[in-house]
């Protein structure tokens, strides 16, 4: 039961939030601000934290842990039996045991989540609690639900699997901060989310990154002129992508040298924003006849102002210089790796080719996000990508013996 005080503050709290429906959701760009400003902000979503305490009961852990990994390496043809039987000499510890599991982790934007436009109590409560049932990491059994990446790798090896992706994170400055409103629903940029995982003593075996989608805001803030010609706006945003991702990457990437076991670092290119306009002006077209359907279709424009129609051709142009940007970036950390063989940082468009352009791929509710059927297409895409990195850490299936998949691991120790 809500106490008066607690309830009159979520009414007030609900009523703030009313005007963010639109111009708080996706894109929470922001830039540095001033010192008190930012203490203040800090304080306000300490005590958001505070009074939305018990949402912490209420959301799925943002880790998952094969459930039966023990009767899976218990057997003798398993690469973890050594270790299974340590544990069962009681000479490690069951949470060593685990932490000897290949570990996975994903790092992104609300495209990696279950994140959709919707009212905005519905939205903020969805954004602080609804983990999982996305296409890297779902782990309802239902045959109609999401086949995660997670549950693609569960079927060949036991592992841990943590999301550490948010919705409207950036590629920013590590200087930037995350603003008030990612601060209430807990997102973290890609800075943040790379010092999570440093944190951490067990570091990932296998990292994934799919993140920029909140930069391609290209129009936000510029004057009528400076539409007109937006190339060396373009140019400049670029630039600091490069900057701002390579830093944390590379951050990533020197702990990875330490480490005492393979690591691959997969970074995915963004989505395909040409095919994904056609199936957002079919949803046009449909919400204009009946404004039933897709019924926040409208708060994307008003938040995210590159999504205007005007805007449309430059925003798949950002895109794409971004893409480049990345594969660049990958090619260039990869010819400084050659003299660390236990670290591979791996490009991919798999996830660029999905089709977003078929109208059952982006969300019912908003046109911008991905449906279900679109989590389902990315996960089949994203794990298709990741036979190289995962052969390089030895864990991929042995195509030999299909009906009895074995890998061989050589797990952190």
């Amino acid at each position: 039961m809500l106490t008066r005080a607690r309830f009159l503050f979520l009414a007030g709290f609900f009523v703030f939030l009313d005007p963010f429906s639109a111009v708080g959701t996706e894109e929470f760009a922001n830039p540095p601000t001033p010192l008190p400003v930012k203490a203040g902000e800090q304080i306000a979503a300490n005590l958001v934290d505070l009074i939305f305490l018990f949402d912490r009961v209420a959301s799925d852990p943002p880790t998952a842990t094969t459930p039966d990994y023990l009767e899976s390496i218990s057997r003798p043809s398993s690469p973890f039996y050594k270790e299974y039987l340590e544990y069962r000499r009681g000479r490690i510890s069951r949470a060593e045991l685990v932490r000897r599991l290949p570990h996975v982790a994903m790092m992104g934007d609300s495209l990696t989540q279950h994140f959709y436009i919707s009212s905005p109590a519905s939205l903020f409560w969805r954004a602080r609690t609804q983990r999982r049932k996305n296409w890297f990491l779902d782990t309802d059994p239902d045959p109609a639900s999401i086949h995660s990446v997670y549950e693609r790798l569960e079927a060949f090896t036991p592992l841990v699997a943590t999301e550490y992706n948010g919705a409207g994170a950036l590629v920013a400055s590590s200087r930037a901060g995350d603003g008030f409103r990612r601060k209430i629903v807990r997102t973290r940029n890609l800075f943040g989310q790379a010092h999570q995982i440093l944190r951490k003593k067990r570091f990932p075996d296998l990292i994934m990154i799919w993140i920029g989608h909140n930069n391609l805001d290209w129009a936000e803030g510029l004057s009528p002129n400076e539409r007109e010609h937006p190339e060396k706006h373009l140019q400049e945003m670029a630039t600091k992508f490069r900057v701002n991702y390579t830093e944390p990457l590379q951050s990533l990437i020197d702990r990875a040298k330490t480490e005492n076991h393979n690591v691959a670092i997969v970074v995915f290119g963004l989505a395909n924003l040409d095919a994904f306009f056609k199936a957002r002006r079919k949803a046009e077209a449909l919400h204009a006849r009946n404004p039933a359907l897709y019924p926040y279709f409208e708060s994307g424009n008003r938040s995210f102002q590159s999504l205007q129609l005007p805007y449309q051709k430059n925003m798949v142009r950002l895109s794409l210089i971004l893409d480049g940007e990345m594969r660049s970036m990958v090619a260039d950390l990869n010819r400084e790796l050659k003299d660390y063989g236990n670290v591979r940082v791996q490009y991919s468009d798999a996830l660029t080719k999905v089709d977003f352009s078929r109208l059952e791929l982006i969300n019912a509710e908003d046109a911008w996000h991905p449906s279900v059927e679109g989590h389902k297409a990315l996960a089949a895409a994203a794990f298709s990508a990741l036979r190289p990195s995962l052969q390089f850490l030895g864990i991929a299936q042995d195509q030999a013996a299909p009906s009895q998949p074995e890998l061989s691991y050589r797990g952190a120790r």
